[in-house]
Parts: C-alpha cells; sequence; structure tokens
C-alpha cells in the first residue's frame, strides 16, 4: 500500500509520451480543428449541458484531451495528476489548441491542499477510479472541492468491466477480478499499453482497485452530495476486450455478442447541496 502511488506514478510517467503520440488519442486533431472534442466528451455533452462560465476541474487528467474539450465547451479549467510527465503533455495540448488551463501536479486525496477555491464542476473521466484504494476518500476530496450547488461528473469504465476474466479467448463473459473494494490491490505486470504505439516501457507494474457500483453510490451520498443521475451504458471509448468487440459509428467500441450482457461504462452525476 505504501508504495502505491510511486509504482503507478512511474507507470504513467513512462507512458506519457507514447499515449501523446499515438493516433488513439488524436492530439494533432486539437490544433487542426478549433472544434475537435476528445471522444469522451463528445459522447457526454448532451448530458454534461452547458458548462461555459463553470469554474471545473478535471481530476486525474491525465494529458489533458478531456481537459482541453471542457475548455472549449466553456469551462475555466484545471487539470490536475501526480504524473509529471503527463502534465508535460497536457500542456503541450492546451498550448497547441489555445486553451488557458492551469495544470496543477498532485495526487487526488491531496487535490484540496493543491487548489484554491470551490468549484462549479468536478469531472472524472474513464480509467481513474481504479488507481485510488478508497473510493469512500475520493468522494470526500470531491465533495470539499465544490462550491455550494456544483455538480460532480463522471464516466467511468463499469466495476463488472474491470472484473472480467480479460485472458479468455471465447465468448464466454467471465468474473475473475474481484467487484468490490478490497483492502490490498490488486497487482498487474502488463509490458504495454492500451492505445496503438511503438514504445517500450520500462516500467510494467501497476496497483489498482475496484470499486462496486453500490459502493460507490454510497461514498457519494455519505460524503453529503445528491445523485442527480446515474446510466450505465453498453459502450467504451477503446477496444476493451479485443477480439471480441465491434467498434461503433460514434468511435466507442461494444462487445459483439449479445452486448446487453455487460455493462460497459457509466455516467454518475451528484450536486452538492445549496
Amino acid at each position: 500500500m505504501t508504495d502505491y502511488l510511486s509504482i503507478n506514478r512511474a507507470n504513467w510517467d513512462d507512458r506519457a509520451a507514447a499515449h501523446a503520440s499515438s493516433p488513439d488519442y488524436r492530439v494533432a486533431r486539437f490544433a487542426e480543428d478549433p472544434a475537435h472534442l476528445s471522444d469522451v466528451v463528445r459522447f457526454d455533452r448532451q448530458r454534461l449541458g452547458d458548462v461555459a462560465g463553470l469554474r471545473g476541474v478535471h481530476l486525474q487528467c491525465h494529458i489533458g484531451t478531456d481537459t482541453v474539450s471542457l475548455s472549449r465547451l466553456g469551462a475555466d479549467m484545471t487539470g490536475l495528476d501526480f504524473s509529471g510527465a503527463s502534465l508535460s503533455e497536457a500542456r503541450a495540448v492546451a498550448l497547441s489548441a489555445g486553451a488557458k488551463i492551469n495544470f496543477i501536479q498532485s495526487e487526488v486525496y491531496a487535490a484540496r491542499d493543491a487548489l484554491d477555491g470551490e468549484f462549479d464542476l468536478v469531472y472524472t473521466g474513464i480509467g481513474a477510479l481504479c488507481w485510488l484504494p478508497s473510493v469512500e476518500r475520493w468522494a470526500q476530496t470531491v465533495a470539499s472541492l465544490l462550491a455550494p450547488g456544483g455538480r460532480l461528473f463522471i464516466r467511468e469504465g463499469h466495476p463488472v468491466l474491470w472484473a472480467l476474466d480479460y485472458d479468455r479467448t471465447d465468448q464466454v463473459i467471465a468474473l475473475s477480478e474481484p467487484y468490490f473494494e478490497q483492502e490490498q490491490p490488486q497487482i498487474y505486470d502488463e509490458p504495454g499499453t492500451y492505445v496503438a504505439t511503438d514504445h517500450e516501457f520500462t516500467h510494467s507494474v501497476t496497483h489498482e482497485w475496484n470499486h462496486g457500483i453500490g459502493e460507490i453510490v454510497t461514498a457519494v451520498l455519505d460524503a453529503g452530495l445528491v445523485l442527480t443521475g446515474l446510466e450505465e451504458h453498453q459502450s467504451v471509448p477503446w477496444e476493451a476486450l479485443p477480439g471480441r468487440m465491434r467498434q461503433l459509428d460514434d468511435g466507442e467500441w461494444q462487445l459483439t455478442e449479445k452486448p446487453f450482457r455487460l455493462p460497459h461504462t457509466y455516467t454518475l452525476q451528484a450536486r452538492k447541496p445549496v
């Protein structure tokens, strides 16, 4: 437990440049097309509604493509991440896109001390919560950052998706990893990454935790927030199960055979009472 931050940070530092240069992130599009948005933000744009003029913070922003996208929708954005290498790429993406965004290096649980003031919007994107050992502590941090009336918006991989047996080559959907939060992390050693790249990586070990939907919702409610939306989706922004998924017209990926068997992702929204 004591080493999870340094182990995971080394993994993300190692992959930041590869992600920024991968065609899957389409970083160059932000400079080429002033209307371009990341796939993740575009998927949830209608659910986001009008964010113009809101003071927002994107927790675990990585290389900032979603952060820049929210800025393009009119929000005054700050990005926060624990990986210095990721933030270097994020600043470069924002500069090329002409976006004025303040990027702060901090791990999530220290965000309240690292950031000034309160926020109208706390945003978290895909693949973030699995790096945190306590979803309860995360929710408390979110609540501390929100101004009265402010809202949390998160789209995440579904905990059922994270619990799958990824080594299967047939069409059986089997659960083999923890669905519920565990005290000890799941330790993985994966040499690659989730985007197309020719880079070779030095740091391959990660420490991760899953959190059940009930645990996440309960943590949000216990933090004093009011749940305003919870929607489960039958698609995910990357090919989570290679060879068993098909790409949809909007760029999302879906289980090829009987996709209604699997909750792929979810969008959760909550507000801090006035």
